[in-house]
């Protein structure tokens, strides 16, 4: 049987339409402990790095927002049966934070809770999570580690990091309101290795090795990247695709100005932006002050000259 095409109205697509409108470019300060179980660096790279801008349609925000409100509703579950939950910090209001790294990795804690049925004297990082029906029995057959392994490296990095040693999973079932439950333990091996992971990203001045040299690869084909990655397509024009920017200690900074770049600075670049060259799909063939010229497979050259980069392009070149 033929799919259904979806019932539309001028109502529906203006509320998702201003879910789009009020969607930013979904790059984060830093890289996030929800990300670090990704199996490829070079996605995580092109994160950090903010090469890709998200563009998700409205009806898939308003999903995020669906999940981000059962939070609440988890916490309000786990209080009515007794549980102490930490929702925030009672030191800043905020949520718990954690970090790493010069402040370059680190995520934001669910919460924390005391006096669970099965362990009423152990403190639990809490991680609440949402699912569709099959996600959720493939959670329940398989269990977080086996199902969901970036929802359990998350978990970890947060144990690690917090000095607990157990957390609870809630997962969701959006269509059945069934709920799923597991504890589970700190593993601190395999958070320092992801540790290690999340500093070498970080620290890289290159992409990383991709998972797969085939674009055709599930993971390379379902990666927001892939049109950079595979497709040549021009990476975001902003500081951290820039040559003259790196990482340090608390923040960034460009070396062509020599000064600290505030995040609203990141974000806007200025008019000598030099893309990393890894990010041009083309060899470097010649350099100045402030230009880089490349060559492109085809045979076309291409200068990158900062300001006006993008009205001297060549047939081929970035887009």
């Amino acid at each position: 049987m033929a799919e259904l095409p979806p019932v539309s109205s001028p109502t529906r697509d203006a509320i998702f339409a201003a879910y789009e409108a009020d969607a930013d470019d979904g790059f984060r300060s830093h890289l996030g402990a929800s990300l670090i179980g990704k199996d490829c660096e070079r996605a995580l790279w092109y994160d950090f790095r903010w090469v890709t801008p998200a563009r998700h349609p409205g009806r898939l925000l308003r999903l995020f927002e669906t999940g981000q409100r059962e939070e609440t509703r988890l916490v309000q579950n786990l209080r009515r049966i007794g549980a102490t939950v930490l929702d925030v910090d009672p030191d800043t209001g905020r949520q718990f934070r954690v970090q790493a790294h010069g402040g370059h990795f680190g995520g934001s804690l669910d919460g924390v809770a005391i006096n669970l049925p099965e362990a009423p004297k152990t403190w639990h990082v809490l991680e609440f999570k949402t699912h569709s029906a099959k996600s959720f029995t493939d959670l329940v057959a398989k269990m977080v580690r086996g199902s969901k392994p970036l929802h359990f490296a998350q978990m970890q990095i947060y144990l690690h990091l917090t000095g607990l040693t157990r957390a609870m999973y809630l997962a969701v079932n959006k269509d059945t309101d069934d709920l799923y439950v597991e504890r589970v333990e700190a593993d601190p091996d395999f958070a320092r290795r992801l540790l290690d992971k999340a500093g070498r990203v970080i620290f890289a001045t290159t992409p990383p090795a991709r998972i797969s040299e085939d674009p055709s690869w599930y993971q390379c084909r379902l990666c927001d990247h892939a049109p950079v990655c595979h497709g040549g397509q021009a990476s975001a024009v902003n500081c951290r695709t820039c040559l003259d920017s790196s990482p340090v200690e608390g923040g960034w900074r460009c070396e062509r100005y020599g000064k600290p770049l505030s995040e609203a600075d990141q974000r806007t670049g200025c008019s000598r932006h030099l893309y990393l060259p890894p990010l041009v799909p083309g060899e470097q063939v010649d350099a100045g002050e402030d230009w880089v010229e490349y060559q492109f497979p085809d045979g076309a050259r291409w200068r990158d000259i900062g300001f006006d980069k993008f009205t001297r392009q060549p047939e081929g070149g970035p887009a």
